[in-house]
């Protein structure tokens, strides 16, 4: 396995869509839908990436395997969104790199990330529990 890794925000829609898919975050009978409907979403399914501060995406060869969008001011905060790695390359350290390149972005920030489902992921990449329901790495200017 050759993982390269891209920092680019025009992730291609179609496969973008295929990994929001496969990790469960697009549902069957939302793709389904009226034809009108589900092509202006697949037309404009990387807008988040296109606004986002940063983008890191993992492939293998010309498949999308992995990617994170980042929100950030640049210096106090950052928030990482639609964190995702397809389930057959889960557990490879995919997604451990994604969280270094974010992190190597912007150092002193202090990052949030919400989660349900990958909490214990996120501890073991350095977040913490706060008070808030979001998981934090403390920015050096507020701790």
């Amino acid at each position: 396995m050759n993982i390269e890794y891209k920092s680019c925000k025009n992730l291609p829609c179609d496969q973008l869509y295929r990994l929001f898919f496969a990790v469960g975050w697009v549902k069957e009978n939302q793709a389904t839908q009226e034809i009108k409907t589900t092509q202006e979403m697949m037309d404009h399914f990387n807008i988040g990436f296109l606004n986002s501060t940063f983008v890191f995406s993992a492939w293998d060869g010309d498949t999308l395997v992995g990617c994170v969008r980042v929100l950030s001011d640049l210096h106090f905060r950052s928030v990482i969104y639609d964190f995702a790695v397809l389930p057959q390359y889960q557990r490879r350290g995919i997604g451990t790199e994604l969280l270094k390149r974010c992190r190597s972005a912007c150092r002193d920030s202090e990052w949030l990330v919400q989660t349900d489902t990958a909490r214990i992921f996120y501890e073991k990449n350095g977040f913490q529990i706060n008070n808030d329901d979001f998981l934090t790495i403390p920015c050096k200017w507020f701790s």
